[in-house]
């Protein structure tokens, strides 16, 4: 669901209204006049809420699921629904969930500032605050304790930072919350709108992110790193991590303690990287890839959807046991050899 402090929801909303905005048909089985309150992702949402099923790679969430209603497309094998959900079945679960968040969530895509003064009379900041010429700092914003912020900075509504943080010039974070001693270097974008679509024959519809970025203590993140919020839940930093510049972390993405990423690398949506993670410059991770305890990715090291096992070191594209991937190279350095000593015979 999503956090009131940066998001205002519309609703509750009649679930036959829903169905005619959405382009949805109501079950027949089911009263038009029951009240929806707000969408979530399957694994959070109760009752009045409302979510979404894409596929085998969420079938256990479903399943699981206390969601009130689910959209569901009716093309592929759909797992039975939990007890007391309405299913309600269409074209592409996708499209009409992003119909539906737009419905509730109205103006989530970028902020509307309409705020008189640069520092908004809501918020709140402690003792020992710096704040550069030009910083702007938003509604029911909290700013800790010897924390200081340097020039054309902004600081989104609701944002929370916590004590003793640097934060350089031309920063923006927006939909996050910053832990106690965390480092930004300039011109880094924090929670912005993860790159989510629905798509079809006609085009891309873009899914509403209505997620929230959490960055823990001690984080160091890079100049123009860029790590956008998630689509429904979070997308986290642990605490220790160590950022490099030009990064982009994608939504819902979940990094672990102590990491260290290097200079333009690259990691999609839905990823989860497991503590004391490495990944040399220019690394690339798939969505979905799952990387565990202690792996390190050597530079331009591509990660693919599925587990890489942690306490390995890895190498090339696919990412593989540095090991297999040397053996490799060498091997192929050796067939071409001897190719051109056959040529040249």
């Amino acid at each position: 669901m999503a956090d009131p402090r940066f998001y205002d929801n519309c609703g509750p909303f009649a679930l036959a209204e829903i169905c005619s905005k959405t382009g949805v048909d109501l079950p027949e089985s089911e009263d038009g006049r029951r009240a929806v309150a707000d969408i979530a992702g399957l694994e959070d949402a109760g009752p009045r809420d409302l979510s979404y099923f894409v596929g085998k790679s969420s079938a256990h969430g479903f399943e699981q699921s206390g969601a009130g209603y689910c959209f569901v497309s009716r093309t592929g094998a759909l797992p039975d629904s939990p007890r007391g959900m309405c299913v309600l079945s269409c074209g592409s679960a996708p499209h009409a969930f992003a119909a539906a968040a737009n419905l509730f969530y109205r103006e989530s895509e970028l902020p509307r500032w309409s705020q008189a003064d640069r520092i908004d009379a809501s918020a709140k900041i402690e003792t020992d605050v710096v704040l550069g010429p030009g910083v702007v700092v938003g509604p029911q914003a909290e700013i800790g304790r010897g924390t200081r912020i340097g020039p054309n900075t902004v600081i989104g509504r609701g944002v929370a930072i916590g004590r003793n943080c640097n934060i350089g010039s031309n920063v923006s974070i927006v939909c996050a919350y910053v832990g106690d001693g965390v480092l930004i270097l300039s011109g880094a974008q924090i929670g912005q709108p993860g790159f989510g679509f629905a798509s079809g024959a006609n085009g891309h519809t873009k899914i509403p992110q209505l997620g929230r970025v959490i960055i823990q203590d001690a984080v160091e993140i890079g100049a123009a790193t860029t790590i956008d919020r998630g689509a429904l839940g979070d997308t986290v930093v642990g605490e220790g991590t160590k950022i490099d510049n030009l990064v982009q972390i994608g939504h819902n993405t979940r990094i672990g303690r102590h990491c260290i990423i290097v200079a333009q690398s690259g990691i999609s949506g839905s990823c989860e990287l497991g503590d004391f993670v490495v990944l040399g410059g220019q690394a690339g991770v798939a969505d979905h890839a799952r990387i565990g305890d202690g792996a390190r990715l050597a530079a331009r090291c591509a990660a693919t959807p599925g587990d890489l096992p942690g306490g390995q070191d890895y190498g090339g594209v696919p990412a593989r046991p540095m090991k297999q991937w040397a053996r490799e190279l060498v091997a192929v350095s050796n067939l071409v050899k001897r190719r051109k000593q056959d040529r040249d015979g």
